[in-house]
């Protein structure tokens, strides 16, 4: 069997895409768009292995981006695309290749085969669609019409025999090429067109990332999760709620540092996407967990739900206490938790209520808490 590896080109700057880290490493549905690349990829049978071309400096990126992914070391690229290409191809082992741009995360798995039969008559194929809008060249003003027959808007990834492109790229004595089939081309090599995919636009602009977001959005279904944690008071002067210290003439009883709410939340987060509860990831008999703040375990169920492609919408809790007094607080418990999700102060709400004086929070003894989450995650998570 023929074997077959996947380039990732990642070694841009991504200046046009707006502020924040280089386009490949901003966050689309909780994942970076590099690792919604190398996920596309790594998960067709055909392909064997996967390496990624990162530029000098995006080291720590790289490895935050990837954590858990299994991929294999990066390569350090240049400061042109084509000579990130050809230091990447130096990588490669595999007798066909896969050349793909980061800023391309959605890579649909039939593309790949029909590239892949493609090279079975040619040592090249790319994807391509044919051109519907009308083309002219323009600056301030609009100019001359530039005729489309015949045009079509090719893509990547771009499928090559290994030692076809790579002798390509040695040959090749012009300026910086942006696609790699030019290079082929200039070599000699035919290269066959096969049907591309809408799903492959590149990731240029902000406008570029909403609609991004919107796809993946369109994908993902709902679930929900119901949290409940209870703390008795203890000696203290003072408490942890939803992320605040309030003073109180008592604390609270627990191993961490007993914050009710965040528990809670945490709990309806794990329930949401099926992974237990706060106990089975952060248990007390461990001793690291002894005095920890309730936080790590909020921003642990976060990640939790972003490693499945998921996103939280909206976070409700109520806590159940005679005191301490809670209206106070509860805009600063909703900025905090708000922050701890990443998410706007409207989409998180904080609610308290009593029992009438019945039962042991009605007797001062303590304080529930009840969440609820909701949630979006791939269908198939």
């Amino acid at each position: 069997m023929v074997s077959t590896a996947a380039l990732i080109v990642a070694a841009g700057s991504g200046s046009r895409a707006g502020s924040g880290p280089p386009k490949q490493y901003r966050r689309l549905g909780g994942k970076a768009v590099l690792r919604h690349a190398f996920e596309a990829l790594a998960g067709h049978e055909a392909i064997g292995e996967v390496r990624i071309v990162i530029a000098a400096g995006q080291e720590d990126l790289f490895r935050e981006a990837m954590a858990g992914a299994g991929a294999a070391e990066p390569v350090a690229g240049g400061a042109e695309r084509s000579i990130s290409v050809a230091l990447g191809l130096e990588a490669v082992t595999a007798e066909r290749v896969l050349i793909h741009d980061a800023a391309r995360p959605f890579c649909p798995p039939a593309v790949v085969d029909r590239l892949l039969g493609a090279l079975e008559a040619h040592p090249a194929a790319v994807p391509a669609l044919p051109v519907a809008d009308t083309l002219a060249r323009g600056a301030a003003t609009l100019g001359e019409p530039i005729d489309r027959a015949g045009a079509v808007r090719v893509q990547t990834p771009q499928a090559f025999e290994t030692a076809a492109i790579r002798a390509a790229y040695a040959a090749w004595r012009g300026d910086f090429p942006t696609d790699d089939s030019t290079v082929a081309r200039a070599a000699g090599l035919e290269v066959a067109l096969v049907e591309g995919d809408e799903a492959l636009a590149k990731l240029t602009w902000p406008g570029d990332f909403e609609a991004a977001e919107r796809r993946l959005a369109a994908a993902l279904v709902g679930r929900t999760g119901l949290g409940f944690d209870v703390h008795a008071f203890a000696p203290g002067d003072g408490l942890w709620l939803g992320g605040v210290h309030i003073a109180h003439d008592r604390g609270l009883s627990g191993h961490s540092d007993a914050d009710v709410a965040l528990h809670a939340i945490t709990d309806a987060l794990l329930g949401a996407i099926g992974e237990g509860d706060i106990g089975d990831h952060f248990p007390p008999s461990d001793p690291r967990w002894r005095g920890a703040a309730s936080s790590r375990f909020v921003e642990h169920a976060r990640a939790l739900v972003e490693a499945r492609g998921g996103r939280i919408d909206h976070v409700d809790v109520t806590l159940i206490c005679e005191a301490p007094r809670i209206g106070p607080h509860r805009a600063a418990m909703r900025s905090r938790i708000a922050a701890l999700l990443g998410l706007a102060g409207t989409r998180v709400s904080v609610k308290a209520t009593t029992t009438e004086r019945l039962g042991f929070t009605g007797r001062g003894e303590g304080i529930a808490a009840q969440a609820v989450a909701t949630v979006r995650l791939p269908e198939d998570s």
